[in-house]
């Protein structure tokens, strides 16, 4: 049942973000989710409901390298920014997804500023 009262809580704190945070196709929203394994980042225009790029620690390139889950974290972070460059955007705007903003969360964050968009 701890687990149970864990997911809801975190889907709560889900909506009271998403009421807050939404993207356009200027500014789109960088949504995070972070699996056990896995970490997957999209950047989505919410007036439309299009996913506009994606990357995750699947990606080729990314899990062909042998680093820490929070390394691989921060390749995806980069991963993202550089898409987004390519489209043209440079500024997003940060969805967490209910997690903490600390660890892989967190390093996701830093990868993208380190490669050029701002939050």
């Amino acid at each position: 049942m701890k687990t149970d009262n864990k997911l809801v809580r975190r889907q709560k704190i889900r909506y009271s973000i998403r009421k807050k945070v939404a993207g356009t196709n200027v500014r789109p929203r960088l949504s995070v989710f972070r699996s056990n394994s896995d970490i997957y980042v999209q950047l989505i225009d919410d007036v439309t409901g299009v996913t506009i790029a994606a990357a995750s620690s699947k990606d080729k390139e990314i899990l062909a390298q042998k680093v820490t889950k929070i390394e691989k974290s921060k390749l995806v972070g980069a991963a993202i920014a550089r898409k987004a460059t390519e489209l043209g955007l440079t500024a997003v705007v940060f969805d967490r997804g209910g997690n903490l903003y600390h660890g892989r969360v967190k390093a996701v964050a830093e990868g993208a500023r380190e490669a050029g968009l701002n939050f």
